[in-house]
């Protein structure tokens, strides 16, 4: 497997997930603000989903990260490089828990997550691909510089819009 790097912000450290971010992160699903990142999962559904999210490092070299606050050590939400199988694009995604929305969080972590993608993987390109529905995400997509390229359609989930961001 890959070790996984902790990177850092002026705010933040990026650091590979613990077993103890379960609860939180189980917790954020069990919410109805997790409808656009596939929620409400029943807790069994959502250990399955945690546990997929940390094999992607395993799998493919990259996955995500816990985002936590350097000053408090508060574990605030996710940042990940995602491209499992199916997916539209190889992805920038993130969440932030809702105590800690607002701050600037989301922002900071994607810009790092984003670079080491261009810098360390050699990713010709970065998406991040968010439910249509989604406008606090595609507000900082854009904020990020990422641009729409296209929107697809499923029959069986949201439509995603696929946002390209720039390179450097």
């Amino acid at each position: 497997m890959t070790p996984i790097p902790t990177l850092q912000t002026e705010r933040l450290n990026l650091r590979p997930i613990r077993p103890e971010d379960f609860e939180a992160y189980a917790a954020f699903y069990q919410t109805e603000r997790s409808h656009l990142r596939g929620g409400p999962l029943s807790r069994d559904n959502a250990w399955r989903q945690f546990a997929s999210e940390i094999g992607h490092w395993s799998l493919r070299g990259y996955g995500p990260w816990a985002i936590e606050e350097k000053e408090t050590d508060a574990y605030c939400g996710l940042v990940s490089l995602w491209y499992p199988e199916g997916w539209p694009a190889p992805e920038v995604g993130w969440v932030v828990w809702e105590q800690h929305e607002g701050r600037g969080i989301a922002f900071e972590a994607s810009i790092r997550a984003r670079a080491y993608a261009f810098e360390s993987l050699g990713w010709p390109e970065v998406a991040s691909c968010i439910n249509a529905a989604n406008t606090r995400s595609i507000r900082l997509a854009e904020r990020l510089g990422a641009r729409l390229d296209r929107r697809i359609k499923r029959e069986d989930r949201p439509d995603f819009l696929i946002y390209l961001h720039p390179s450097p």
